[in-house]
């Protein structure tokens, strides 16, 4: 057996259950805000297509997907982040769901015995994805004097000589912080100096506040610089906060066709390929922007509504994009315990999210909220914090 699966922690949900175990919470309708799993509708578009499609059951599906599939994935690349070239061929590669290609993809580019370097707080696939690569997760910690980034100024020139891979999040999970284009290239720059792969983690970059101002990306800021090749550079995207289908497990990595090269052999053995009638669905939702603009308008409704209300009793911002927010609370463990036995609200421990690194834990006094539940039930609970604060 494997021994790195016994260096693997339990996932932060499982930490939960575990605190919740044998409290009794007050006698209100349960409210939670705690998991990421958006719950808007999503387009009814996607249903007719994946049951226009189901004729194809009978065909294995390839681990390449299909050619227009790819297409519709570079076209919105392309015009997503003003690319001028991504070839859909070489440079994309559909995989179900962005968890098990974040997680896969350690396994195809880190040696045994280097660093993978990782936000903290962060999206604990990367963690696991590291150590079962035989490699040694390296935090980098995210704090609001840096403006919840990575401090990449922390890290010593060593620990970058024994990098292989860095994985970045941007707009943040749980922060919602977004990188600049200066800090792309920085990072850009220490990768072709220290030999390492950028992986960005960009599930979260549909959702946003200022239409005119829409995150930028790592491919976006490659070709800012000239670099059309992507080289050393991967971008991972969702169809689960974007289009509200997380259940679809539609997802894609896109940029460097050497690095994709590698990684389509591994997942060829792997065996994880999308099923055709997902890829038919994926197709209409990459096409189609209307939804997406219209799922960011409720997620706005809802953080205006919910901030207006904790207003003046927590210490939290909207955040640059995403769905979360991350109030500073004192004991984040003991904050989210008490609300779910008084309020019956349940939050997640920051800490949950995060590992000791330099003598902190950066998430120990924050926890995540998850604006996901209806309008409805996000205002309740907002007052119920709000009664809980006081």
């Amino acid at each position: 057996m494997n021994p790195n699966l016994d260096r693997l922690q339990p996932y932060p949900f499982s930490k939960l259950l575990a605190l919740k175990a044998g409290l009794k919470p007050a006698d209100k309708a349960h409210i939670a805000l705690s998991i990421g799993e958006p719950k808007h509708a999503p387009p009814a578009f996607v249903y007719d297509e994946l049951i226009k499609h189901l004729d194809k059951l009978p065909s294995y599906p390839l681990t390449k997907g299909i050619a227009p599939l790819r297409a519709a994935i570079a076209n919105w690349l392309r015009a997503r982040f003003q690319l001028a070239s991504v070839c859909a061929e070489t440079q994309v590669l559909p995989v179900s769901g962005t968890r098990e290609a974040l997680f896969a993809f350690a396994q195809t580019m880190v040696s045994p015995g280097s660093k993978v370097l990782m936000p903290n707080p962060f999206y604990q696939i990367y963690e696991g994805g590291a150590l079962l690569a035989g490699a040694e997760p390296h935090f980098v910690n995210c704090q609001a004097a840096h403006g919840f980034k990575p401090d990449f100024a922390a890290v010593s020139a060593a620990v970058w000589r024994q990098c292989d891979l860095l994985y970045l999040c941007s707009p943040g999970n749980p922060t919602g912080a977004l990188l600049d284009a200066a800090d792309f290239r920085q990072l850009i720059q220490l990768a072709d100096r220290y030999d390492f792969t950028i992986a960005a983690d960009e599930c979260y970059s549909e959702l946003y506040f200022d239409e005119g101002a829409p995150p930028i990306g790592l491919l976006q800021a490659c070709e800012d610089i000239g670099r059309n090749d992507f080289r050393r550079c991967v971008v991972f995207h969702s169809l689960s906060k974007r289009s509200n289908l997380p259940g679809l497990r539609s997802g894609f990595v896109a940029g460097d066709a050497q690095l994709l090269e590698k990684f389509l052999l591994y997942r060829t053995y792997h065996g994880c390929a999308m099923p055709l009638h997902t890829q038919y669905a994926s197709i209409a939702a990459w096409r189609d922007e209307q939804h997406v603009r219209q799922n960011r308008a409720l997620y706005r409704e809802k953080f205006t509504a919910v901030l207006d209300i904790l207003d003046g009793c927590l210490d939290v911002q909207r955040p640059q994009a995403s769905f979360y927010l991350w109030p500073l609370v004192g004991d984040g463990e003991h904050f989210a315990t008490e609300l779910f036995r008084q309020q019956n609200v349940t939050v997640l421990p920051g800490a949950y999210l995060a590992r000791d690194s330099g003598d902190v834990n950066p998430g120990s006094n924050y926890v995540r909220i998850a604006l996901v539940a209806t309008l409805q039930e996000c205002v309740q609970a907002a007052q119920r914090i709000r009664t809980f604060c006081r």
